[in-house]
């Protein structure tokens, strides 16, 4: 058999960050991108499928992806357009608030992909996961994916910036909710597509569509729903820094737990109900830990 990995597909940015418009850091970053990053620094085996420009930001990217241990052979350079910029702008919560600087080329994602295996970890998610000029790539990736028994693990990260387009949006997210394995949803989230503000009124929707579910809604603890049993755990009340990563290190930390406990497709209804506890605790102290610095990802071990 072979050895599992952990493949992601997502935006690659670089984020200036800025607290009272005075910039406090600068980094790469990106959803799937910042959990990549982290399970890197773990020494998890990850892949990372993306784009970037082929100009300096672009270079440092890759660079930075082999440097923390990710694999970047998917990650497409390309010329007719650049690497893209996040303003990330820390409001009083220190949640982030963004201006996006893009300039894509009209054919996008168009390399070789990767084929998935039984053992293998697929995570997507936020808008990379609904844009339609690359859907016909998303889909691909999640069609090899399930075709070969991958777990698929989806973050929908929708934002409010994105509401004016929900109505063209919902089904898709709703496929790929179809397609998921494991389903990892914030309050936010569910608020923005369903308008439910708990964690139960987001069960009842999305039961139908995917077998099991993390609802996260910051202080107020995480819920997880399988047909087997429910499980609910608080979490540590902290004053943040920068929320930007908190939830894809949370993404992040459910990975590890996965892999480190060899569970994969075929076996994840026979997780215990101790054994997801231990997991999400350890997501949460991650994500916990990202949110006290300006790091988007966990500090190298």
């Amino acid at each position: 058999m072979s050895k599992p990995i952990i493949y992601a597909a997502g935006e690659t940015v670089f984020d200036i960050i800025f607290k009272d418009y005075q910039p406090r850091a600068a980094k790469p970053g990106g959803s799937a991108f910042n959990a990549m990053i982290t399970l890197g620094r773990l020494d998890i085996p990850a892949s990372f499928i993306s784009e970037v420009g082929n100009d300096r930001i672009g270079k440092y990217i890759k660079e930075f992806l082999k440097e923390n241990g990710v694999e970047n052979e998917y990650v497409v350079m390309f010329d007719n357009g650049k690497s893209a910029i996040s303003l990330a702008f820390l409001n009083e919560r220190s949640d982030a608030e963004y201006e996006f600087y893009k300039d894509y080329p009209n054919q996008r994602l168009n390399e070789e992909m990767p084929e998935f295996s039984s053992v293998d970890y697929f995570l997507f998610g936020s808008f990379y996961g609904l844009n339609p000029v690359l859907r016909p790539q998303i889909k691909k990736l999640l069609n090899c994916a399930t075709q070969n028994s991958a777990l698929v693990y989806y973050d929908p990260n929708f934002r409010s910036s994105h509401l004016d387009d929900l109505e063209q949006l919902k089904s898709i997210i709703e496929e790929n909710l179809s397609y998921s394995t494991l389903v990892r949803a914030s309050d936010e989230d569910m608020e923005n597509i369903y308008k439910v503000s708990s964690a139960n009124e987001a069960w009842d929707i999305v039961s139908n569509m995917c077998k099991y579910f993390i609802y996260t809604a910051n202080a107020h603890g995480v819920d997880l729903f399988t047909p087997e049993f429910q499980l609910h755990i608080d979490v540590e009340r902290i004053e943040p820094v920068s929320t930007i990563g908190a939830g894809d290190t949370f993404n992040a930390g459910v990975l590890y737990g996965l892999y480190r406990n060899n569970i994969i497709s075929s076996n994840i209804q026979s997780v215990s109900k101790g054994q997801w506890t231990e997991i999400l605790k350890t997501a949460a102290s991650f994500s916990r830990e990202v949110c006290l610095s300006y790091d988007n990802y966990l500090g190298k071990r």
